[in-house]
């Protein structure tokens, strides 16, 4: 892949990576661990949270480098996570057009 065709694909995915850091921090915003006692689902829960803020915190930096591929690469790692944990159960979230919800 030539160097003018990586910059094209990082141009077009700016404002992707955008409109996704956006939606991701709404729905990092709307979910709630529905984990309460110790155990191995909450540390489970745990660790997909963290998993999830430490993508968007590495999606960030790369988009302020203006790397907008990398950081969309990122973003959706994290939602990721998230997603997974909504569908297992791990976190309470019911908004259909953030999650994909087991019922």
């Amino acid at each position: 892949m030539s160097l003018k065709s990586v910059k094209l694909m990082n141009t077009s995915c700016k404002e992707y990576c955008i409109k996704y850091r956006e939606i991701l921090e709404k729905a990092l915003a709307t979910i709630r661990q529905n984990i309460e006692n110790q155990s191995h689902l909450k540390d489970a829960a745990d660790d997909y949270l963290s998993m999830a803020k430490n993508y968007l915190k590495d999606g960030k930096a790369l988009e302020e480098k203006g790397d907008f591929a990398r950081a969309l690469a990122a973003y959706s790692y994290a939602y990721g996570w998230i997603d997974a944990g909504v569908r297992l159960g791990l976190f309470y979230g019911v908004d259909r057009s953030l999650f994909t919800l087991y019922k």
